[in-house]
């Protein structure tokens, strides 16, 4: 699971990415993209490649990160691919139970299941997704979790429901991450000693909170003797800061219609240049961009150095959702030339 510093990289460099759909682009286009950018960053260097799982959003094509992770790992040989994550509430446990089983035997080794708890989508769509009209809650999540790593070590006690009920296929098993935003998904990760990825690109404000949250509340265990922590960053790199904001620019305005509750494909580089943004508009915007990294190469090096100085992350997992697959594949190519790595 842990992965290898490499160059001059101060901690392994992964990478997250949601097979972006862009305005001009089909999801195949996306998916297409992914799996060119998986064949690159594995050459590149970088330790793992994760995808997420977002439903009714038409600016992402990742719904189904199974299905994604099989297909990327066809793709490749060395590079550790998973899921950022698994929407556990959207699933039942035995389900991701026998679909990660199968990746892992699949490709031993090479696969990690990270998960959380959140929908992933709006309400009506998650509805939709669990088949109940009762209340949507997140806080039978940590007995949805037990559940699901008891089917993953087949180790339930002997007098529970589910004690007859085997995992198949089941054999070595995948690393089980917990992901997060806030501090409820920290503190049960320590609890367990599982490790945690806690998503920095929206939700900076919580990052160092729920990394000390985490730290303070871990416990040894089979999987862990000690913390283990990466944090998502939104990082882009082109051959200026000038030309590094115009294609992150696009990122940020995907972010601003999301919030407004109108999620699209990803607009492109002129449209972002052209959007009339209102006051709040550009306050949300100038917000999200101050906690991206952007910009050259040594621009990108330096301020990925500083936040992991700053957080004492193990890992960094570097996301650029840019549907453009030759900007994106330049942007990781700058990082990994930056650290030189190759």
């Amino acid at each position: 699971m842990r992965g290898v510093a490499r160059g001059d990289a101060p901690v392994p460099l992964s990478v997250l990415d949601l097979a972006t759909v862009g305005v001009e682009d089909s999801p195949s286009d996306a998916l297409a993209a992914t799996t060119e950018l998986a064949e690159r960053v594995e050459e590149l260097g970088f330790h793992r490649m994760w995808v997420a799982e977002h439903h009714g959003m038409p600016g992402i094509a990742s719904s189904s990160p199974a299905v994604v992770i099989a297909h990327l790992a066809a793709h490749t040989t060395t590079l550790r691919l998973g899921s950022g994550g698994v929407m556990l509430p959207n699933h039942a446990p035995l389900v991701v139970a026998e679909q990660f089983g199968t990746l892992q035997a699949l490709h031993p080794g090479r696969i990690d299941l990270g998960v959380g708890r959140a929908p992933g989508t709006d309400q009506a769509t998650a509805r939709a997704l669990r088949r109940t009209e009762g209340p949507l809650s997140a806080e039978d999540f940590p007995q949805q979790l037990g559940e699901l790593i008891a089917f993953l070590d087949d180790d339930f006690p002997i007098d529970h429901p589910y004690a007859g009920v085997q995992s198949v296929p089941h054999g070595p098993l995948p690393p089980v991450w917990l992901l997060g935003s806030s501090g409820f998904s920290a503190q049960l990760a320590g609890a367990l000693g599982l490790p945690f990825a806690f998503a920095h690109h929206f939700s900076a404000q919580n990052t160092l909170p729920a990394l000390e949250l985490y730290r303070e509340s871990f416990q040894p265990s089979e999987v862990l003797d000690e913390p283990y922590s990466m944090i998502g960053v939104q990082a882009v790199a082109a051959d200026t800061d000038e030309e590094a904001l115009d294609i992150i620019r696009p990122i940020a305005l995907s972010m601003l219609k999301l919030r407004q509750g109108s999620p699209g494909k990803q607009p492109t580089r002129q449209q972002a240049r052209d959007y009339p943004y209102t006051e709040l508009d550009q306050a949300f915007v100038d917000h999200w961009l101050a906690d991206a990294v952007y910009g050259t190469p040594d621009t990108v090096r330096a301020g990925l150095d500083e936040l992991r100085e700053r957080t004492g992350v193990d890992e960094l997992m570097l996301t650029a959702n840019l549907p453009d697959a030759a900007t994106k594949l330049r942007s990781f190519e700058l990082i990994a030339k930056a650290y030189r790595m190759t």
